[in-house]
């Protein structure tokens, strides 16, 4: 059969197609082999928290723990994957209960089992002595980094950096701890070396030049400075070292799914297991190496997640181990209540005069301390303690949350301002008002009462001019250019004394001394319990100063 010319030009026009789109399939799968996806798990500040249980409330907790972290970690990871822990790992939620016994922390074993890549000290690692620290850097599976602590032998107290092989790409990561830990932990570290993360991640970058595809800093620093200290705060390590990729901070217990620093991306998380940040990176070929071109972040809620059951079931010894120690007896209330009893009607009298409840807070905050003066709330309308046998959980009746004592350094003038703040808890008396009640706008927990001075509440003046004869225990009155310090929780200090424009103009702040004060014995609810053990002798009885009071009122 004769082929026409059309026949001949349509089998050239279909060869071509057929040529080009195997051209065009060859470049695609060229394209694609010069590209490829990494993921970052990060957690941090996890503080003791291996399964959902809140060991000083003695009650469930599915908020967070590592538990739940194995699960979500099970559906993030894939063949790319960097698991990488940044600190705070042993402290809190009767984490203190198995440094002693010899055995593997618990937490510890949350990161074994659960195969963790990396860990890095945080700085409440340090709050038990370096024999603690060595022991966990020791007990710990996969790299241990920290690259600015040096023990009293001279020793680094784990590897400065490591460099992973993640499906050909070169990731180093960084290891280092804030400079704070010693302010923090002054006598753990007094035969020491501390040096300044910034000059060792210099000295590191460096060292590596050329031998990395992607670079990963695993801090445990927030994102500002603290204490006054330079180079304490992970925006000024990535405004000098620019070479980072990737930041993962912690310490300050913020859940920042993804923030640009200059042109490096810093993730952070939440408390207490509460969440975990994933990042992806896409990288490209880049000569006999890769660079990361695409950059993008999360950071998930352990909420969401079921525990492990078998990791819970390693676990359970601990958890057993830790329930017993919550319901050991610590003492004896004799003598009646520490509160009058809420009927729930109105304002708690708990809030209206002062009681043994509070006092007995503020003494211990005092007393551990070492402040002049002390602010704490009564968080719950029918908080109490009831005469009888102190259960070391029932801490947490007068006091809910794991909050830990931070010291401030103010005047006088700014203690009463303070102090009018929370004074406005109460709506202002009229003639012929029945009742005090409570302004429906502001929250019992944001309303202090105080120990270390004295002083009146005049309910019948509007907010803002209540606060009078405010005076020192011996009746000094308090002058406005006093200096002193002041114990508080973390929360107030955080949200309120320390963030300008809620109490205080930013020219006009009260200093930050100290942060998690006697965090070795645990939170404010821990320290009650060894306020109640240690200086009171297991027994204690209502004792209540009266140095406040409310007036003008019928």
């Amino acid at each position: 059969m004769k082929k026409t010319a059309e026949f001949w030009i349509f089998i050239l026009v279909i060869g071509l197609l057929f040529l080009s789109g195997c051209g065009r399939k060859d470049a695609k799968e060229q394209a694609d082999a010069e590209k490829k996806t990494i993921r970052i798990i990060e957690t941090s500040d996890t503080h003791g928290k291996f399964v959902p249980w809140d060991y000083a409330l003695n009650e469930e907790d599915p908020s967070g723990s590592m538990a739940q972290v194995a699960t979500a970690v099970r559906e993030y990871r894939n063949d790319n994957t960097l698991l990488i822990d940044a600190g705070d790992t042993i402290q809190d939620n009767s984490a203190d209960l198995f440094l002693e016994s010899g055995d593997v922390h618990p937490m510890i074993r949350a990161i074994n089992e659960i195969g963790y890549d990396a860990w890095v000290t945080g700085n409440h690692e340090y709050n038990y002595g370096m024999d603690v620290v060595r022991k966990t850097v020791n007990d710990v599976k996969c790299e241990a980094l920290c690259g600015n602590v040096w023990d009293e032998n001279g020793d680094p107290v784990a590897d400065s950096y490591h460099i992973f092989d993640v499906d050909g790409v070169r990731v180093a990561v960084i290891g280092m701890v804030t400079g704070n830990i010693t302010a923090w932990d002054k006598v753990n570290l007094e035969k020491c070396t501390v040096k300044d993360p910034l000059d060792e991640t210099r000295k590191i970058i460096k060292k590596i030049e050329g031998q990395y595809d992607v670079l990963v800093g695993a801090f445990h620093m927030g994102f500002e400075n603290e204490l006054g200290l330079k180079n304490s705060g992970v925006t000024d390590i990535l405004n000098a070292c620019p070479e980072f990729d990737v930041m993962l901070s912690a310490h300050e217990h913020q859940a920042v799914g993804g923030k640009d620093v200059n042109g490096v991306l810093v993730v952070q998380n939440s408390e207490m297991a509460k969440t975990m940040a994933v990042i992806d990176l896409t990288l490209e070929k880049d000569g006999d190496g890769w660079k990361a071109v695409d950059k993008s972040s999360k950071c998930v809620e352990m909420s969401d997640y079921e525990p492990d059951p078998e990791l819970v079931k390693k676990l359970s010894k601990y958890d057993k181990m830790a329930r017993e120690n919550a319901e050991q007896e610590i003492g004896r209330l004799e003598g009646g209540d520490l509160a009058p009893a809420y009927d729930g009607k109105g304002v708690p009298k708990a809030r209206t005069e002062d009681t043994a409840l509070i006092d007995l807070i503020l003494s211990a905050m005092l007393h551990y301390s070492g402040a002049e003066a002390a602010g704490a709330a009564l968080f719950v309308d029918d908080a109490n303690m009831t005469s009888g046998t102190i259960l070391k959980c029932d801490t947490a009746k007068i006091y809910k949350f794991s909050n830990t004592i931070y010291t401030l350094r103010m005047t006088g003038a700014q203690l009463k301002k303070y102090m009018e703040w929370c004074a406005g808890y109460f709506n202002t008396v009229k003639k012929g008002d029945q009742e005090v009640t409570a302004n429906p706008e502001v929250e019992g927990f944001n309303y202090d009462m105080f120990g270390g001075v004295n002083y009146e509440i005049n309910v019948s003046k509007e907010p803002g001019e209540r606060i009078e004869n405010l005076a020192w225990p011996d009746g000094t009155p308090v002058a406005d250019d006093d200096t002193f310090e002041i114990a508080v929780n973390n929360y107030r200090a955080n949200s309120h004394l320390l963030t300008p424009g809620v109490i205080y103009d930013e020219d006009d702040m009260p200093e930050l001394i100290a942060m998690d004060v006697r965090s070795d014995l645990g939170g404010i609810r821990e320290i009650i319990g060894h306020y109640i053990t240690d200086v009171k002798g297991g027994v204690i009885t209502p004792e209540c100063d009266h140095n406040w009071k409310l007036t003008g009122i019928d």
